[in-house]
């Protein structure tokens, strides 16, 4: 089959949905099909933007990058512009690309799977997946960045109902999310196939009996020999930190257990500038490393630290368990109940699942596995099964080509 897949980010870039997006038009590749990737000359950080020409050839994929300005998420007009000169791309793109069987759409960003639609306008055999990562405008909206309802608001809903109309399959990535776009965007006069695929990380990249030495920061920050709690990813709007900063308070006189925060967003600078306010020495936050380095960042933590706020269930779906999971870190998730996280942890005992200002809760989990070690190796070996039975790429690449046969009649 000739199938396209639509996403702002692609490797090199860092972001979890370029890795992802690689991962699954490789696979499809390597099973014979002609797989090309539509998206950007931009990258999702500062430090990690791609550089390459305009179109290449990657591992069997043909990667087309649309040119924008790369003006970066500094202000809103910046982000608007890079978005703009992306979706201007993407759409002649998708009008001058021959026939496609299948058109894969993630939401990066918002909306863009109206390129896949116009596509199909003029090819009407092809079918469009929707591969939902986030929800717009509810992330917006919870994150009061838009007006509840607004204007904005109720462009993109409209939008929304005239996209899903179109969908010949949804791919969300976890209950909470179909539960939200059906209660909102569900087709009146047909129903719309659902097939929910968590995110996942590469098992070639994290092998079982792998030996990683730890990240050169762990000996740097003071970190060797520590209980380390590691949160690694994107710090934004839909995280809260507020709980683990208490906690962290709490236990700052305790010199074996220590916070390392590596990645980026809005909410890095504020949560660093809040924790030297309050003199949280066992609070450090770091800025982004390179994916080939992240399992050695792992390898030198204890445990994971994931946070989702109340209002984002659904609306997003952490994607950092995937690689704690499979470096044995069990996962202290701080959150609300019935996202994919918490699911895991219910489902594996591979971690605890605590709600947002629960601090005493969380203290007592972080110390409960800093002075157990039992626990702390059954959590660990817990979090590896769940990796091995349902978070990696084979599991995920399988699930993907049963869509891929739904869809396409095969």
């Amino acid at each position: 089959m000739r199938i396209t897949i639509i996403n702002q980010f692609y490797t090199p870039d860092i972001s979890p949905t370029a890795h992802l997006s690689a991962s699954l038009a490789e696979h499809l590749a390597k099973k014979g099909h002609d797989v090309t990737v539509v998206t950007s000359w931009g990258g999702y950080s500062e430090d990690a933007r791609a550089q390459k020409g305009a179109t290449e050839r990657e591992n069997g994929v043909r990667v087309k990058r649309i040119w924008t300005p790369k003006l970066g998420k500094s202000s809103h007009i910046r982000r608007i512009i890079d978005y703009a000169c992306f979706y201007a791309g993407t759409y002649i793109s998708m009008l001058l690309l021959k026939r496609q069987d299948v058109v894969i759409s993630l939401t990066t960003p918002p909306l863009i799977a109206w390129a896949a639609i116009i596509h199909k306008w003029f090819k009407r055999k092809t079918k469009i997946i929707l591969w939902n990562m986030d929800c717009y405008p509810e992330l917006p909206e919870r994150a009061g960045v838009f007006k509840m309802e607004g204007f904005v608001s109720k462009v993109l809903q409209f939008l929304n109902r005239g996209l899903f109309k179109r969908l010949d399959h949804l791919v969300c990535l976890d209950t909470a999310m179909v539960d939200l776009l059906m209660s909102r965007y569900k087709p009146k006069k047909r129903e719309l196939p659902i097939s929910i695929i968590p995110n996942w990380e590469d098992a070639d990249f994290f092998p079982a009996d792998a030996k990683h030495e730890p990240w050169e920061g762990i000996d740097r920050l003071g970190l060797t020999g520590k209980f380390t709690v590691v949160y690694l990813g994107n710090m934004g709007y839909g995280h809260d930190f507020a709980t683990m900063l208490d906690a962290a308070e709490i236990l700052k006189d305790n010199d074996d257990i220590r916070f390392l925060f590596i990645g980026g967003g809005k909410r890095k600078d504020p949560t660093a500038q809040e924790a030297e306010r309050r003199g949280l020495t066992n609070v450090i936050v770091h800025s982004y490393v390179d994916k080939s380095e992240t399992p050695n960042v792992m390898a030198g933590a204890t445990c994971a630290l994931i946070t989702l706020r109340d209002d984002m269930l659904g609306v997003m779906s952490p994607s950092k368990m995937h690689a704690n999971l499979a470096m044995r870190l069990p996962v202290l998730y701080v959150g609300p109940e019935g996202c994919n996280v918490d699911d895991a942890i219910k489902r594996f005992g591979c971690g605890s699942s605590i709600r947002i200002g629960d601090v005493e809760g969380l203290v007592n989990q972080i110390r409960t596995l800093a002075e157990n070690k039992d626990k702390l190796e059954a959590a660990r070996e817990s979090a590896r099964r769940a990796f091995d039975e349902s978070y990696n790429d084979q599991s995920a690449h399988a699930r993907f080509d049963e869509v891929l046969e739904q869809v396409s009649g095969a």
